[in-house]
């Protein structure tokens, strides 16, 4: 979901930023389940962060000084809750543009009581650009995304040299990128780009893939995926310079 002071186009939904040019996405809002709703009526106020909010101090939007992790892309958020609830030592922001993913993401927050999790419905480029200081990232994870596996459409995909040097500069030196994908021929395409970005290092020391870290929870749709013999494909990265 887009911040709700924004015109809405044609359609009747509500535009995404396309000021960076071509989108890594497509808008699919489908309609949010009843429970999904009443959670985001109730909690977005508290959870929810806009553009207009212009740029954060993380200090004052959590009320301390901790780990700060941006997950892009969280999609129905329940990954993202996990996270924050093994590990409430630590914030969490959460992007994510499709509606009943933030339902999703804000009941899981209230069901589970977290304190430690903020939500930006808007394009992640913003995010980045408009709302996050430099160097105020420990991690930034984007898990599973449109690999948009056609040729033609590789300039679609979110991992670009472009996109990894902007992360870069909001992460703290020594913070983490942490990429994972289930299409192989992307996974090897991420890797090209970081291993060519400068500024950042992989964190296996002969290069190449790294283990699942335990904090990144599995899925189901992944869990599924592997009793298929599908392949998972983790890369950590961290900034350097």
């Amino acid at each position: 979901m887009t911040d709700q002071n924004e015109p809405q186009d044609s359609s009747g939904e509500n535009p995404v930023t396309t000021r960076r040019g071509v989108r890594s996405f497509v808008l699919r809002q489908g309609r949010m389940t009843e429970g999904q709703k009443k959670a985001y009526e109730r909690s977005w106020p508290k959870y929810g962060l806009s553009r207009e909010n212009g740029m954060i101090d993380p200090r004052q939007v959590f009320g301390r000084d901790n780990m700060l992790n941006l997950e892009i892309g969280f999609g129905m958020g329940k990954s993202l809750a996990d996270m924050a609830e093994a590990a409430p030592e630590q914030d969490f922001i959460g992007v994510e543009v499709h509606l009943p993913g933030v339902g999703a993401l804000l009941k899981e927050v209230e069901d589970r009581g977290l304190e430690n999790v903020r939500v930006y419905s808007i394009d992640a480029n913003d995010v980045i650009d408009l709302c996050l200081p430099d160097a105020s990232l420990d991690r930034v994870m984007v898990f599973f995304p449109d690999p948009w596996h056609k040729k033609k459409h590789h300039k679609r995909r979110l991992v670009q040299h472009e996109f990894v040097q902007r992360i870069r500069h909001k992460l703290r030196v020594g913070g983490i990128l942490h990429l994972a994908t289930d299409w192989e021929n992307y996974a090897e395409y991420m890797m090209e780009v970081m291993a060519d970005s400068e500024g950042f290092a992989n964190v296996q020391e002969q290069g190449g893939f790294s283990p699942r870290p335990a904090e990144r929870p599995i899925t189901k749709f992944e869990k599924r995926g592997e009793n298929l013999g599908h392949g998972v494909w983790d890369l950590l990265f961290y900034r350097t310079n």
